[in-house]
């Protein structure tokens, strides 16, 4: 998977590379779709969500620049696979999931693989985690149609926010925005992607 999916097709970092070798993805989606953990395409883990293809896992983590001391919000934590990628890379993660029963069984995932520097926590991502902030990096796995305006606040001067932004059920940009010293943002637009929509708690 790593070496015809990911490193074909761009992704350098030996870090990010390391690291989806070594978590493993079947562990991560249902028994019935267990057999296709290693194809390069996203896979349906329930409730109308998906797990990410390899590569864009892959491409997502070596964008956002991860280093060892790094404090990381991700929001969707769908079935916590990303989260035990970017937890080998970073010194803690905390990954935000509003469909409850997702939540509950990526946190027991992580917790029997022994993935102990990711916290989980069931709630709303476009609020995201006010009190653990700010953050170095934040990832999101799910598309809004705007960028939410609590997670920039969240974003730790130098820090860098990772994230698809598009119409439900179109073709989305995937953005990198970078946050400076003073606080001023700049985005660019990486690939074309398609996500499942960020979802919105009910008022």
């Amino acid at each position: 998977m790593v070496a015809d999916q990911i490193a074909a097709r761009g992704v350098k970092d030996p870090r990010v590379l390391a690291a989806m070798r070594e978590v493993p993805r079947h562990e991560f989606v249902p028994p019935d779709v267990r057999a296709d953990a290693y194809i390069d395409a996203p896979l349906p883990i329930g409730f109308g969500q998906t797990i990410s293809q390899p590569y864009i896992v892959a491409l997502m983590t070596e964008l956002a620049k991860p280093s060892a001391t790094d404090s990381v919000l991700e929001v969707g934590t769908g079935s916590g696979y990303q989260a035990a990628v970017l937890s080998r890379l970073v010194a803690t993660v905390r990954s935000i999931e509003i469909v409850e029963p997702l939540a509950r069984s990526a946190e027991t995932a992580l917790r029997r693989l022994g993935y102990a520097n990711v916290q989980v926590r069931i709630g709303d991502g476009y609020q995201g985690w006010p009190e653990a902030a700010p953050f170095d990096v934040i990832v999101v796995t799910a598309a809004p149609d705007a960028v939410p305006s609590a997670l920039v606040a969240q974003l730790r001067p130098g820090g860098r926010l990772v994230i698809p932004v598009g119409p439900v059920g179109g073709v989305q940009d995937l953005l990198v925005m970078n946050k400076d010293a003073a606080g001023r943002t700049t985005t660019r637009s990486i690939i074309p992607v398609r996500f499942v929509p960020l979802v919105k708690k009910k008022e």
